[in-house]
């Protein structure tokens, strides 16, 4: 086959029809390079799509289901690259672990969740100054993580951003705080074409209130963090939207997917990410930086004997005999209920974890053991610090879990605009 392959290489590799592969290419989940207008594909960025796992649809039905308005459409990603391993990958720069690590910048986070991307931007070096948030369970563990335990000076409350008094309780407690960065992963529901136009829904405006609260606070950078299936929405406008809207208040953006896998993280999470500056800086995104994939089985192994402790949220599920039975007899990569195969799944334990997602049923089934995998065990393949503590209900807290912004990557971002701020001699 040569230097490269061909997409029909590739599908009879995989028993993959060849519009499926191209489905792959255009989600930008198999990397492919066009020479002499045919794609070609190194074994190299074959390899790494077949072991993050990426070749398998059901990992990631949101991307799948909306790259339908346009399965050809491709992104020619302007992406300015920085390298952050070493950064990544010291011990002693981790912010979270240690408060002389923490670099001076301060950061404000909306709809923080529980705090993934907070806990990343913590372990960056910065400091988080406010947060909104409107789930009570996941305000609960905000604010015993971020000012119980750590001690940080947030005034944390549920709240809920489309009012106004959240807004002004917002702006009181930043004061009169420099705020060096703002990230938000709103929600992208309210969009809708009118003609040739796209549209905000006024009755779910989460969107707009983040731009209104960025023109407010006017930090010098943004990272706007979304599903990955947002880019082919209404066929790409509401992308263009994002970036015009941005541009109008004065920020220029960047945007393109990472994968949390490439940044230290045992399980393949493809995210969309726009960063964005107002100072005529560059928006440099992470590099990759992983040569080879952490597994699940290396992220969880630790957990193997552990007791279960409501305490730690290693939290048991218990299993009629017949039913731990079928989870033991459940094949790697597949599912209990055959078809239904995005729940009730076992993760191979040599590869990273598929998307952890939001459920209230712990359905990731362990690879070893006659049981699905705990709270605890899941925060970990999110990447979660094991002293990250949820509270709430066990439900609440897989909620959370299956919400949150993997730490690491949110990590290996705020490097990234570290180095930007520091190479625009901000203070």
């Amino acid at each position: 086959m040569g230097e490269y392959y061909t997409i029909q290489d590739v599908a009879e590799k995989t028993g993959k029809s060849q519009k499926t592969i191209r489905r792959h290419i255009a989600a930008k989940k198999l990397k492919a390079t066009r020479i002499q207008n045919k794609f070609r594909i190194l074994p190299e960025d074959y390899n790494r799509w077949i072991e993050s796992g990426d070749y398998d649809e059901t990992q990631d039905t949101e991307t799948f289901s909306n790259l339908c308005d346009n399965p050809a459409m491709e992104y020619n990603d302007e992406v300015n690259w920085i390298d952050v391993k070493e950064e990544c990958t010291s011990e002693n720069n981790d912010g979270w672990k240690f408060p002389e690590a923490r670099n001076g910048y301060n950061f404000v986070d909306l709809f923080s969740g529980a705090g993934g991307l907070s806990c990343g931007l913590t372990m960056a070096g910065f400091t988080p100054v406010a947060s909104v948030e409107i789930m009570p369970e996941a305000v609960e563990t905000y604010k015993y993580n971020f000012v119980s335990r750590k001690n940080f000076n947030e005034d944390v409350e549920t709240r809920d951003i489309r009012k106004e008094e959240t807004k002004q309780a917002l702006y009181n407690s930043i004061g009169n705080r420099h705020i060096h960065l703002l990230v938000g992963g709103f929600p992208c529901q309210g969009f809708s074409l009118s003609g040739n136009r796209v549209v905000t829904d006024e009755r779910n405006s989460l969107y707009l209130e983040m731009l209104n609260i960025v023109d407010h606070v006017k930090p010098e950078y943004i990272v706007m963090e979304n599903v990955e299936g947002l880019r082919s929405m209404l066929n790409g406008k509401i992308e263009e939207k994002i970036i015009s809207d941005y541009k109008e208040i004065g920020y220029n953006i960047n945007v393109t997917v990472l994968n949390s896998a490439d940044y230290g993280v045992a399980q393949t999470r493809r995210r969309v990410i726009f960063i964005g500056n107002r100072i005529g800086g560059i928006n440099y995104h992470p590099k990759p930086f992983m040569e080879k994939y952490k597994t699940l089985g290396e992220e969880i192994e630790r957990f193997m004997n552990m007791p279960e402790s409501k305490a730690n949220n290693h939290i048991f599920t218990h299993h009629t005999e017949e039913m731990k039975q079928k989870i033991m007899n459940t094949p790697e990569g597949m599912s209990i209920y055959g078809n239904y195969s995005d729940a009730w799944k076992k993760s191979p334990w040599n590869k990273p974890s598929c998307t952890v997602k939001e459920n209230h049923g712990g359905v990731n089934l362990h690879p070893k053991l006659p049981r699905v995998l705990t709270p605890r065990e899941l925060a970990a393949l999110q990447s979660f610090p094991d002293d990250f503590i949820f509270k709430g209900a066990k439900k609440w807290q897989l909620v959370q879990i299956g919400n949150a912004v993997p730490p690491l990557l949110g990590r290996a971002i705020g490097i990234a605009v570290f180095k930007a701020l520091q190479e625009n001699k901000v203070k």
